[in-house]
């Protein structure tokens, strides 16, 4: 047996069958939700696997995942493991031409899609010449596009619900697209056995890592039920599907809903006894805390031990607003990336003041990213991690050679996150050097001000972009979402806020208030959109 996840499902399905694995419920008290032990996870991803199998798809192709959440989406990604194929996620909300691209650059052999997406998925398809196998999700509207595919329910029954594989590898590939904040999504190759240690913490979330594959299994006979997952964020972004692997691994009960909708996420919590929520920084936080001071009031969340975001932060104002309403869950900003992994998690005293501090896994470090040497104590460089990390971006050898090196004997990832370490080895995140804003020669990280904004009773969420300026090359603009039913905001409200938070050159010089601020389906700060709008706003 090797650290190859399919296998190592196999194995925890074997020690624990009749355990539920996978509760999904589209809205609680509608009735409309599925449930499945590990047993009929296992088989119903079997049926899907054989089918795929059947299909003449090979090992080594690649098949799109273009779904909402739901059962189909984790027994389709366990149906390609399984196959031996590469799971590919893809963005639901791409229109025609992304998807062409998407499609085309990961070389797609087959998707599997939820009826709602017909129109685009057949828009895209003349020009996706390697796309040869459609399965489809659910049934389409009255005068979709019709499209030669085979129903999802028909392609699961085909299917033997035995195993029955050929030998799997540790050097089975997973990707990842990721979207980032510039640029056209990039594929993250992952071997298996590398995501296994890197991003599923080799088995053991909670403390050392399994030491050889049947380890896994072991212990989660040894162990007890009694733990609830609930990834929040869409299956489609990486963490959420890493998150939902964990706990496979663990040998607990995975919980989803197709959508996010935050007062059905409290009353799924309280129903199903959730143990542990992942989310994506403010955006989904801030409507838990509106809806518990609201229509969810007393909501019993007495179950809840954690709640951990990823891709984006939790600010210290909004965590403490959601502390003061369910004061003994743990929350935790974990770092990492697509390309990481986790990194490791922030510090109880990360905020405005003291910054984005975080307490890194000995895999990580503080480099020059020129000469790949760790920095000194107080001087910024490149956050970067060793070991464990991708082999590189699918179909994009420059991009690759740019992120990913070779030094002491082991592979490199170099990330964009722009970083100091002090002398307690503690790190301090200054932000993506991408989006960093030099104003009159000094280097302004829009993270930290977004804490601040945040930390103003009138605001929402924000956005912090820089616009070209003729003095200082750019100045600092903040695209804010007022909360609902605040007063207007001005520029000089929010700077005398700020000027006690930040040092003068970081204080924003431009205010543009907007009705919702955009983000990804996960929370994702969208950069380029904040640009947009602050620059336009400016030459107006």
């Amino acid at each position: 047996m090797e650290y190859n996840l399919a296998d190592l499902f196999e194995s925890v399905v074997d020690v624990v069958p009749d355990r539920e694995a996978l509760v999904y419920v589209d809205h609680p008290g509608t009735g409309a939700e599925q449930r499945l032990t590990y047993a009929q996870l296992d088989a119903a991803a079997n049926r899907l696997a054989h089918h795929l199998i059947d299909a003449g798809l090979r090992p080594g192709e690649h098949l799109g995942l273009h779904l909402y959440n739901g059962v189909e989406y984790l027994q389709t990604v366990l149906a390609c493991l399984k196959a031996r194929l590469v799971p590919v996620n893809v963005n639901y909300r791409y229109v025609e031409e992304e998807l062409v691209y998407l499609y085309r650059d990961a070389d797609l052999a087959a998707l599997v899609f939820d009826a709602e997406f017909t129109e685009r998925v057949a828009a895209a398809l003349p020009q996706t010449e390697k796309l040869r196998h459609l399965v489809r999700v659910g049934t389409p509207d009255d005068g979709a596009p019709a499209l030669e595919c085979v129903p999802y329910r028909e392609a699961e029954a085909a299917g033997s619900p035995e195993r029955g594989f050929p030998a799997r590898s540790a050097d089975d590939l997973f990707i990842i697209y990721t979207g980032g904040t510039t640029g056209m999504p990039k594929g993250v190759m992952w071997r298996q056995e590398d995501l296994f240690f890197a991003g599923l913490f080799g088995g053991e979330p909670t403390g050392e890592p399994v030491k050889r594959p049947e380890e896994l299994a072991e212990r989660v006979a040894a162990r007890g039920a009694g733990l609830t997952f609930f990834p929040a964020p869409p299956l489609m972004h990486g963490t959420s599907t890493l998150t939902s692997f964990i706990a496979f691994n663990y040998g607990q009960r995975v919980v989803i809903h197709r959508k996010y909708v935050p007062e059905e996420v409290l009353r799924t919590i309280e129903k199903e006894k959730v143990s542990s929520v992942s989310l994506v920084g403010d955006a989904m936080l801030r409507p838990l805390i509106d809806a518990l001071h609201g229509p969810l009031a007393g909501t019993d969340l007495s179950s809840l031990f954690s709640v951990s975001s990823s891709g984006a932060i939790m600010s210290e104002t909004v965590r403490a607003q959601f502390q003061a309403l369910v004061p003994n869950v743990m929350l935790l900003n974990n770092f990492g990336s697509s390309e990481s992994g986790s990194n490791g998690k922030a510090t109880d005293d990360s905020g405005p003041a003291t910054g984005f501090r975080l307490e890194v896994n000995e895999r990580t470090r503080v480099v020059d990213p020129v000469t790949y040497e760790q920095v000194a104590v107080g001087e910024p460089g490149r956050l970067a991690q060793r070991g464990h990390v991708p082999l590189g971006y699918y179909n994009d050898p420059a991009k690759t050679a740019e992120t990913f090196f070779q030094k002491d004997g082991e592979r490199w990832v170099l990330l964009g996150d722009m970083a100091t370490v002090g002398e307690d080895g503690i790190v301090t995140v200054l932000g993506r050097g991408s989006q960093c804003i030099n104003t009159g020669g000094e280097k302004v990280y829009p993270e930290e001000v977004e804490q601040a904004l945040k930390s103003h009773p009138d605001v929402y969420d924000a956005l912090v972009a820089g616009v070209p300026d003729p003095k200082w090359g750019h100045h600092v603009a903040a695209v804010v979402q007022l909360r609902e039913g605040a007063a207007d905001l001005d520029l000089g409200s929010v700077q005398e806020h700020c000027r006690t938070r930040l040092a003068g050159y970081k204080i924003p010089r431009q205010l543009v208030l907007t009705d919702r601020i955009q983000r990804s389906p996960s929370g994702k700060a969208d950069y380029r959109w904040a640009r947009t709008v602050a620059t336009e706003a400016a030459e107006s």
